[in-house]
């Protein structure tokens, strides 16, 4: 009777056994998520060691940069990058910024829609994934100020485009990610979006005097505040209806929705038109989106925040927006983001016939290399980077902008230099 007993209890042990190994396992994967994500943010805080409000005021230019390297390339890099795909979408509410845009043809076609988003792509990742005196980052902003500088000159850009323009990428990435991500940011990463734009925008000749509240800041987030609380003011001042913010929505937006079923593109246009809000929308001239779509986007963003802080493992892996070396055939750089046409991107064996590759073809899309040298597969040179209409142009203007930059560029704390 106690073999028979014995054999007969032993399954339901087993059971419990393997119930209680796979409840511990879950245990300690969920701990283990929870504790390897907390300690890369506690370890990034005690490596560049700015533990409180005062020491934010010594900041450095470098360590804002690899501060938001590390944010972009291994902690949120999907909403980062989204989060500056909507900075440069919101530019695009203001009139004057539009009706350039409109005027020298950029958004005309989707193609040069894709093409100017992608020139802007690889300025903005070339002098944040650089530190602040890299050549790289030098050629980057000098490029920059050359384009600039034409329209500059025949009165099409004012202090305040650029102004609003920079505003936008130190406010948008914060509020994205605090709304979105899995955690919020740092007093630390907050101020270094302040230190890395403010050295970003003195090297854009941008004047804050006289239009900021203040003309001299302590820290990053002192000049976070402020311009955030100017962008604000600018917004309900000249964030206005017009044919042209519209022109330029509909060429980014068909973009963005261009991998949609066409069943599901109305619905795909009111989830964009969620993420604008409301003043933006009217500026943009669409409709209001149907209420249930609001719930959507936000439960949609609050199952990922939740599956990314509590499920998933940490990026280890940095996600890279481009090379880091030259392409050894062509000695230009590859870009590796795009959004429908691929320019700028490699064509080698994982972007022709990879996974991602596969399912571009499929559903209609540009995979790199398609239709010969149309979309640049070899690269770019920095001075080629901008509208058609400048390509190769500015060469001795853009060394004399280098010159400049490596004279005045900072590495160290950039409100040691405030206007």
């Amino acid at each position: 009777m106690g073999g028979l007993s014995s054999s007969l209890s032993y399954p339901g042990m087993q059971r419990t056994s393997w119930s209680t190994y796979v409840t511990a396992a879950v245990a300690m994967y969920l701990s283990l998520c929870w504790l390897l994500r907390f300690r890369r943010r506690d370890t990034l805080a005690k490596k560049f060691n700015y533990p409180d409000k005062a020491s934010f005021a010594r900041m450095t230019n470098v360590d804002a940069q690899a501060i938001l390297q590390y944010l972009a390339e291994l902690e949120f890099p999907r909403i980062y990058e989204m989060s500056l795909q909507f900075a440069l979408f919101k530019t695009y509410g203001i009139p004057t910024i539009s009706s350039l845009l409109a005027a020298t043809k950029e958004f005309s076609t989707p193609e040069n829609a894709s093409k100017r988003y992608a020139d802007t792509g690889v300025l903005i990742a070339e002098f944040s994934s650089h530190p602040p005196r890299h050549e790289r980052v030098v050629k980057a902003i000098a490029r920059m100020n050359y384009i600039h500088s034409r329209y500059q000159k025949a009165g099409k850009i004012s202090n305040d485009d650029l102004l609003y323009t920079l505003s936008v990428f130190v406010t948008e990435p914060i509020s994205w990610i605090n709304k979105y991500e899995w955690r919020d940011l740092t007093e630390m990463e907050i101020c270094a979006f302040g230190v890395f734009w403010k050295s970003m925008g003195d090297a854009m000749g941008i004047q804050y005097q006289g239009v900021l509240a203040h003309s001299e800041w302590a820290d990053g987030i002192e000049f976070m505040h402020d311009i955030s609380a100017w962008a604000k003011s600018y917004e309900n001042a000249y964030m206005v209806p017009a044919a042209s913010n519209k022109q330029t929505a509909d060429e980014l937006v068909s973009l963005l929705l261009f991998y949609v079923p066409t069943y599901f593109k109305s619905a795909g246009g009111h989830l964009v038109g969620v993420m604008m809000g409301d003043l933006l929308r009217k500026a943009m001239i669409y409709p209001d989106p149907p209420e249930s779509y609001f719930g959507i986007v936000s439960t949609v963003f609050a199952i990922r925040r939740f599956v990314t802080r509590h499920l998933l493992l940490p990026r280890y892996i940095p996600q890279r927006a481009i090379e880091e070396h030259p392409n050894p055939s062509t000695g230009r750089y590859n870009y590796k983001n795009y959004l429908v046409h691929p320019f700028y991107n490699n064509p080698g064996f994982l972007n022709r016939w990879g996974p991602e590759a596969w399912f571009v073809w499929l559903a209609g899309g540009k995979i790199p290399g398609s239709d010969g040298d149309k979309y640049i597969p070899q690269g770019y040179r920095f001075e080629e980077v901008g509208p058609n209409i400048m390509k190769g142009k500015g060469v001795e203007e853009t060394n004399v902008i280098e010159q400049k930059l490596w004279a005045e560029r900072p590495s160290g704390c950039p409100f040691a230099f405030a206007r």
